[in-house]
């Protein structure tokens, strides 16, 4: 079959224009992890500098994840512990996996404490990409600390990301069942108290964003993790 010279004109156009939309789809991807690296260097030296200043213990507890993180008075909810705070608000999974060598792993902990993972999700990852980024933190921690232990708390149900509970759930399971297959990795279970009697998060343990957490969430969170730092 001979195609006509004007068809074969019109697929030639398609295919240059694929072409063309997929290096510029390409190229939008590659400004956006420039930018995200830019934003995330510039937490990372902060980290470095304050610890030059004032070097953190080592071989004790770090907490580390994103904004909920960021939020956590240590001092004020777990006195007397020797805890460092790694947190980076905004930041996903692989951030905490990617910059793990410069502010976790020198530390050295003996517990790690991570939240992430709720960010993934309204960032448009999938539960299982979530899953797989969190081996992939869990592998690189352990290669280097092999006998630390990984307390993750799973992605909370709030107001603002309700939506995308049934999501965020699905991820919480497939990470759940992979804690039960190594003794080193624990899963702390935040959802169910933060939920009401009517099944939708509880407005007291959030800020105005319905968002972040509130000091009464905090006070939650951490009586629901101290045990597991004794």
């Amino acid at each position: 079959m001979v195609v006509p010279t004007s068809a074969r004109g019109r697929v030639g156009l398609a295919i240059a224009l694929a072409a063309v939309l997929l290096v510029a789809q390409a190229a939008s991807r590659a400004a956006e992890e420039a930018k995200k690296a830019e934003r995330w260097e510039k937490a990372m030296q902060a980290f470095e500098e304050r610890d030059a200043k004032t070097p953190p213990p080592k071989g004790e507890i770090v907490f580390i994840g994103s904004s909920s993180i960021v939020g956590w008075k240590l001092d004020k909810w777990f006195p007397g512990l020797k805890a460092v705070n790694r947190g980076f608000g905004g930041s996903q999974i692989a951030d905490s996996a990617q910059y793990a060598d410069r502010i976790l792993l020198p530390l050295a902990p003996r517990i790690v404490v991570f939240y992430a993972g709720d960010n993934d999700i309204a960032g448009g990852r999938t539960p299982e990409k979530v899953f797989e980024d969190y081996k992939a933190f869990v592998t690189k921690v352990h290669h280097k600390l092999a006998e630390a232990e990984i307390i993750y708390i799973c992605i909370k149900p709030s107001i603002a990301r309700w939506k995308l509970w049934a999501k965020m759930q699905a991820a919480n399971r497939l990470i759940e069942d992979y804690t039960r297959t190594d003794k080193r990795l624990a899963y702390l279970d935040v959802a169910t108290p933060m939920l009401g009697e009517d099944g939708k998060p509880r407005p007291e343990l959030f800020v105005k964003d319905g968002l972040h957490l509130s000091p009464a969430g905090y006070e939650l969170w951490s009586k629901l993790l101290a045990p597991h730092l004794k």
